[in-house]
């Protein structure tokens, strides 16, 4: 069992902090090979995310704290979307379909998302960045 509590954010919180990339991983499964990927991803402003898609999977984002910025692009990559998502004003998540060229942009240090895609885990390949 584990318990995602403030003293779990915290701590992961302090490791993306501590971080070159502004971000940190906490991983529920137990491997990259695991066929449903759950995870906090704690991330501070400035962070960078490129924009990206995943062609296989579908990905759910949850605000646990903090608040996030999400860009859908096209392939002509122009920005088609952008929502807010900060749970002190009620925007939660996001679901983000297989395909969707996406980014996002933290606006609150100490930020912490509960990610959720299909497994297993494929880096991002070349043709799945849009260089902006």
């Amino acid at each position: 069992m584990q318990i995602i509590d403030n003293e779990l954010l915290d701590e992961v919180s302090r490791q993306a902090r501590e971080s070159e990339r502004l971000r940190m991983n906490y991983n529920f499964h137990d491997s990259l090979d695991a066929k449903a990927q759950r995870l906090l991803n704690a991330l501070e402003p400035g962070t960078e995310l490129p924009v990206h898609r995943h062609c296989m999977t579908a990905e759910t984002y949850i605000v646990l704290r903090g608040r996030i910025r999400v860009y859908f692009y096209d392939d002509d990559k122009r920005v088609t979307e952008e929502v807010e998502l900060a749970p002190s004003e009620g925007n939660y998540g996001i679901y983000i379909p297989a395909g969707q060229w996406h980014t996002l942009e933290v606006m609150e240090k100490d930020t912490v998302i509960f990610e959720v895609k299909d497994g297993p885990y494929t880096p991002i390949e070349p043709k799945d960045r849009l260089e902006i």
